[in-house]
């Protein structure tokens, strides 16, 4: 089996996206894929019970990817050996009308993990500088002061907002949140096979969406926008990961694998010890259970 390193997917110079891989060979197959993932899958469940006894690290593991990438899948099979206590997933959407009296990073600070869990954003704050920027007559909805009308969404209006997030990102990781952040990369060609797929199918038909045509037609001003993001927010203290997606199983496999790799560093991170006055007197504990 061919080694997934994390220096093959991390981000950590400026990078061109057209040059950046949709598929990578692990040399083994579907099935013995699924085996390695399952694996991986038990370790880190068995990290996130030592976290969480811990208490004070917490995990934000943020997915972003075209339609079709296969973010919730990918969750559904990393995560599937984990204890539900430990874990909580957001799907962000078009913002509700209370979030749109926030600011645009509300709804995803109160969204955060809390110490000791993993927190889960499918689809993430990232969307303020992607879809946003397809699309900027979404930006009149939040109703920003000085943002009056479309020719007040200037560069100087984005620099600010990627200033912000990773002012964000930085304040959550010098506090104890680890942050993953990985780039579904999915070519242009295999999304038309899963959208033909959704319609060849019947029970996929209710994944399809009209829209999903309309943002393909997209495809190009997301890739400019999604390397620029990639180049200014990848740090290290919140790195972009670029995921082969053209495979499922495998960025599945790769995704947990940088997940264990990572985190199995952390040598700190371990059970807390009983206070002395207990831990002396385990026996005596163990002799009153076992002779009631």
């Amino acid at each position: 089996m061919k080694d997934a390193h994390i220096d093959d997917f991390k981000i950590s110079s400026q990078i061109k996206i057209k040059d950046l891989p949709t598929s990578f060979d692990l040399g083994i197959n579907k099935k013995k894929i699924e085996r390695e993932l399952r694996t991986l899958s038990e370790n880190l469940a068995d990290i996130q019970n030592t976290m969480y006894a811990h208490g004070k690290y917490s995990v934000l593991m943020c997915i972003q990817g075209m339609d079709t990438a296969g973010k919730d899948s990918l969750i559904r099979e990393v995560f599937k050996e984990f204890n539900v206590r430990g874990i909580i997933a957001h799907s962000f959407k078009k913002p509700t009308e209370l979030e749109l009296k926030h600011d645009y990073l509300w709804r995803h600070m109160k969204a955060l993990p809390a110490r000791g869990k993993f927190g889960i954003f499918n689809r993430t704050h990232y969307e303020n500088v992607l879809v946003t920027r397809v699309h900027p007559e979404y930006l009149m909805y939040e109703n920003m002061p000085n943002v009056n009308t479309l020719d007040d969404v200037d560069e100087a209006f984005w620099d600010r907002r990627f200033n912000e997030i990773n002012n964000f990102e930085k304040l959550i990781a010098d506090n104890g949140t680890i942050v993953f952040k990985f780039f579904l990369n999915l070519s242009k060609d295999e999304q038309k096979h899963r959208l033909l797929r959704r319609l060849n199918k019947p029970e996929k038909n209710w994944k399809f969406s009209p829209d999903d045509l309309d943002e393909r037609k997209c495809w190009d001003e997301y890739q400019e926008f999604y390397e620029d993001a990639l180049n200014r927010t990848s740090k290290p203290h919140a790195p972009w990961y670029n995921i082969p997606a053209d495979d499922k199983s495998t960025a599945r496999y790769i995704v947990a694998k940088i997940l264990y790799d990572t985190l199995k560093e952390y040598k700190d991170i371990k059970e807390p010890e009983l206070p002395p006055h207990q831990k002396e007197n385990i026996d005596l504990y163990r002799s009153q259970l076992e002779n009631e």
